[in-house]
């Protein structure tokens, strides 16, 4: 008999946007989240793996310019694209990761080539884009992720000598019908970046992880002290030996730890029964989810109705 309970929760980055935001944009934003969540839904529905669903939402948050992630990424210093991801599966631990690409249409799915094609679990720069091609996945011309909108922002800051955090990160998490997890994260990294700097998205334990024994984490913000807290693990590990919930869990990494450190970003979450959280500690963070009666419900902004839907 399969597991009762499905859930897919899914986000396009955390940040601080409300200057930025017109009603006009806002609606762009929901209905893409929708999108990503009617796709990875679609899979569970059927009876797919968390693993399936949550590539499958990623890959349709990478394929949507509003996000920093696939074709809406950001540019470095020197103009060009960089981006990372990764994908875990939390019935057996295993793990994918590329990071440092720069022509890979859908930078999540070659983080699952690499997971289960290789016997690593990081792949960076040519060698992630030569071993990417040769398992089959979609290479694109660099000129594929230039957008307006990315492009005039990093226009506004590139003479300057700081990286700024661009909202947009997308992730995904999911609970399937046999009880297993998975969790995925992909990125465009900082605007402005330099020296080849890699984020927490492409890293297990910081910007992605998943244990059917707890929970499965996607984070966003600013990856820099997600990796030094190694905050997607650190949510897993409290609910496994301090036996808190995942909501409980969640606000420990997020809102104490590191808002003592002053970082910023939040995380989306799933634990094993298919209770969610989404927790931020800035203004705004693109979110939504949807479990088993198909009904989606996405956010935008600084609301905190998510704690209203557990089960």
């Amino acid at each position: 008999m399969g597991h009762p309970r499905t859930a897919l929760v899914i986000h396009g980055g955390a940040g601080r946007y409300k200057s930025g935001m017109t009603p006009e944009k806002e609606r762009a934003f929901h209905a893409a989240l929708n999108e990503a969540l009617l796709q990875g839904h679609q899979v569970l529905r059927l009876g797919g793996s968390a693993l399936d669903a949550v590539e499958r939402a990623v890959n349709s948050l990478e394929d949507c310019p509003l996000f920093n992630a696939g074709r809406g990424s950001v540019f470095t210093h020197n103009g060009k694209i960089e981006m990372d991801a990764a994908i875990m599966d939390g019935k057996n631990l295993c793990a994918g990761s590329v990071a440092f690409v720069t022509s890979i249409k859908n930078p999540i799915t070659a983080a699952r080539a690499v997971m289960e094609r290789t016997e690593h679990v990081m792949l960076v720069g040519p060698g992630a884009e030569e071993f990417a091609r040769d398992a089959g996945v979609t290479i694109v011309d660099p000129s594929y992720f230039f957008t307006e909108a990315r492009w005039e922002s990093w226009q506004k800051i590139k003479n300057q000598e700081h990286t700024e955090l661009n909202l947009g990160t997308v992730g995904a998490v999911a609970l399937d019908q046999h009880g297993n997890l998975a969790a995925a994260t992909s990125t465009g990294g900082m605007n402005n970046k330099k020296f080849g700097r890699i984020g927490d998205s492409g890293i297990v334990g910081a910007g992605v992880y998943a244990n059917n024994r707890t929970c499965a984490i996607s984070s966003t913000g600013h990856g820099e002290y997600f990796m030094r807290l190694c905050s997607a693990y650190d949510i897993s590990a409290l609910m496994e030996y301090r036996g808190l919930s995942l909501e409980e869990a969640a606000q420990e990494a997020i809102n104490r730890k590191m808002h003592d450190l002053g970082g910023t970003g939040g995380i989306i979450g799933v634990d094993r029964v298919g209770n969610v959280t989404m927790d931020f500690n800035t203004d705004t963070m693109f979110r939504g989810y949807v479990k088993t009666d198909g009904v989606t419900w996405t956010g935008v902004g600084d609301d905190v109705t998510h704690k209203e839907f557990r089960t």
